[in-house]
């Protein structure tokens, strides 16, 4: 028996008690699945609704499997950020499953980042990148009783205590032949509960795409690289007419960084759907530059309800400086698009990069006055391993590389001031959203307060970028 699990536990996540709204580990039970279809026994411990690690160990006790697999949800953008709490439960999970004798492997972005804490853990392979073809070929060799150093794509402790990587894995070309997630593994109840009595709706996740060709500087691709590799429109299709069937979902999220690459292949997607009666209205992400006449038409035909733009900024200076390939006139040219499909525009807004100004944050405060996008998601810069932002900003990173849960809004590096300055901007922005009244006399204060907050040396990277 192979046990699958992850480590986001939704109790140690005030910020996300708070929001309550959970998905199903889309990425684990895509490779429970594969694991499966080869005809073995797989069981999921889903951390989601547990208080902690200690009720993986009473999983553990129970099922006693022979193998775990510590598989991340790439999917979700909170396994991407890797907050302190997260890790720890991880690592406490691969301690526990090592004691008790299963052969372990790890896959997600911390791990793909820091293989050398996990393997230190006690997991024999890490597994990198998208990583289920590479879990169900680890696993294979596992009940051959053979030492997995042949499979592509895995992190290994050597024999002198060093880690040493297998050949590189090519990233999958047709995801067609994935099976479907194994839904069958989740108590689907609880998420349903968990939904309806928090917003009166039950939201599930899908996935059509992996990766994005973009080039952000701030944004981390630990998974799915700087690709763009999708499913074919009729398969996509396909596996929402199996979830209105199976799942019934009332709304849908889907957790591409960009859905929808190329408009031909939105319109035959929204075709698709309306022939099947698949629709289901659905939220999704995309990006300003994309949002054509065109391809909003499409979606909003489709189902889409809510699309997430990553605006970032008021400022024209700090998008040319985050390398974002994008206009502040195309972020107004697409949110008036989107409305007038009557298609909910909502912005995420990045704080705190190198070399914004107090005028750039009025600036941002500004656009969003003159657009109105119908909701926002505030954060700060955050320097993830392996971007170029994180490697300008290497030497002013200290103790805390990581924020301790996703409601820390931490600046973990010398942005212009200080997390305590942020976190009021945050407050202010996302009140007049939410209102949809205009607070000036809290923007007076914030200017006042803004010289108190100022950080010693504030990084000037955007200005020389």
């Amino acid at each position: 028996m192979i046990l699958f699990a992850h480590s986001f536990f939704l109790a140690q996540d005030a910020k996300q008690r708070e929001k309550m709204k959970p998905y199903a580990p889309l990425s684990t039970l895509l490779a429970a699945a594969l694991v499966r279809r080869a005809g073995r026994e797989v069981v999921l411990f889903d951390a989601t609704f547990e208080a902690g690690p200690q009720a993986f160990i009473v999983a553990l006790e129970r099922l006693r499997p022979s193998g775990v697999v510590l598989m991340e949800d790439n999917f979700n953008f909170l396994t991407k950020m890797c907050t302190a709490v997260r890790r720890e439960s991880a690592l406490a999970m691969v301690r526990a499953a090592r004691a008790r004798g299963c052969r372990v492997a790890v896959n997600g972005p911390d791990a793909a980042d820091h293989p050398e804490l996990y393997l230190e853990a006690g997991a024999q392979v890490v597994v990198l990148g998208e990583g289920e073809e590479a879990v169900a070929e680890t696993v294979a060799c596992w009940e051959r009783g053979e030492d997995p150093d042949a499979v592509a794509g895995l992190v290994l402790l050597g024999e002198d205590g060093r880690t040493q990587r297998t050949a590189p894995r090519r990233a999958m070309q047709n995801l067609d032949r994935l099976p479907p997630p194994a839904w069958d593994l989740v108590d689907v109840a609880a998420y349903r509960t968990a939904w309806t009595r928090a917003h009166g709706r039950f939201s599930w996740n899908i996935a059509t795409s992996r990766g994005c060709p973009y080039a952000c500087n701030w944004c981390a691709k630990p998974t799915f690289g700087r690709r763009y590799t999708v499913r074919s429109p009729g398969d996509v299709v396909r596996e929402m007419a199996r979830l209105k069937a199976e799942i019934a979902p009332d709304h849908l999220w889907f957790t591409d960084d960009i859905l929808g690459l190329d408009v031909d292949w939105i319109c035959d997607f929204a075709d698709g759907v309306v022939a099947a009666g698949a629709a289901i209205p659905f939220s999704m992400q995309s990006r300003v530059n994309l949002m054509t006449e065109r391809a909003v038409a499409a979606l909003a035909a489709a189902g889409a309800r809510e699309v997430w733009l990553g605006v970032e900024t008021g400022s024209q200076k700090i998008l040319d400086a985050m390398d974002k390939a994008a206009t502040i006139e195309a972020a107004r040219t697409a949110t008036r698009v989107l409305k007038a499909h009557g298609v909910k525009a909502c912005w995420f807004i990045q704080l705190g990069y190198p070399g914004e100004t107090w005028e750039d944050l009025l600036a941002t405060r500004d656009l969003i006055r003159q657009e109105g996008p119908q909701e926002v998601g505030v954060s700060v810069a955050y320097p993830l391993p392996g971007t170029t932002f994180h490697d300008r900003v290497a030497a002013q990173l200290g103790g805390q590389r990581n924020w301790k849960d996703t409601g820390d809004l931490a600046m973990l590096f010398q942005g212009t001031y200080d997390s305590a300055f942020y976190r009021k901007v945050r407050d202010v922005l996302h009140r007049e959203v939410d209102t949809g009244r205009w607070d000036d006399a809290a923007w007076t204060v914030l200017e006042a307060q803004a010289v108190l907050h100022r950080s010693p040396a504030p990084s000037t990277l955007a200005v020389e970028a």
